[in-house]
């Protein structure tokens, strides 16, 4: 699929970086479909990715595995909230949560309130809001150390 978008222009997404959330996200219940777009020199494997709206080509999010940032991250989803994902097996979850960049990065945080759980094999997802968790957890000197340590 082609896309054009506000942040990367145009861009060719295949099919298996294609994301549905049947319920929508918080805020935005008519945004279903998004594309999973890495930066290209990090891969698929680096830090931060970036969720584009295929709706909505201006509306795209930063976002980031919450280990990364908070190893001990293990939130308690209740299954019921995940039916829509189809079955899903312990090896095919993926959990992204948003990363919020202020015009002072020094204040930039991830919402580990709630977070994007991935059924890979089906590519269906939902955002679900958990407990115990902080929406602004501070990130910058975490990233920043990071990328001295070339992670």
């Amino acid at each position: 699929m082609v896309m054009n978008t506000r942040l990367f222009g145009e861009v060719t997404i295949d099919d298996n970086k294609m994301l549905h959330f049947p319920g929508g996200i918080v805020g935005f219940p008519d945004l279903q479909d998004f594309a999973l777009i890495h930066d290209a020199e990090q891969g698929e494997g680096g830090g931060i990715h970036w969720m584009q709206s295929v709706q909505e080509p201006n509306f795209a999010m930063p976002v980031i595995d919450p280990l990364r940032v908070k190893p001990d991250y293990d939130p308690i989803v209740e299954d019921e909230l995940l039916s829509t994902l189809g079955e899903i097996q312990p090896n095919d979850v993926l959990v992204l949560v948003t990363i919020t960049v202020p015009s002072d990065l020094t204040k930039m945080t991830v919402n580990l309130k709630a977070p994007f759980i991935i059924n890979v094999a089906t590519r269906k997802a939902c955002q679900v809001i958990v407990e115990d968790y902080e929406i602004k957890f501070p990130v910058y000197d975490i990233l920043q150390k990071m990328k001295k340590e070339g992670e």
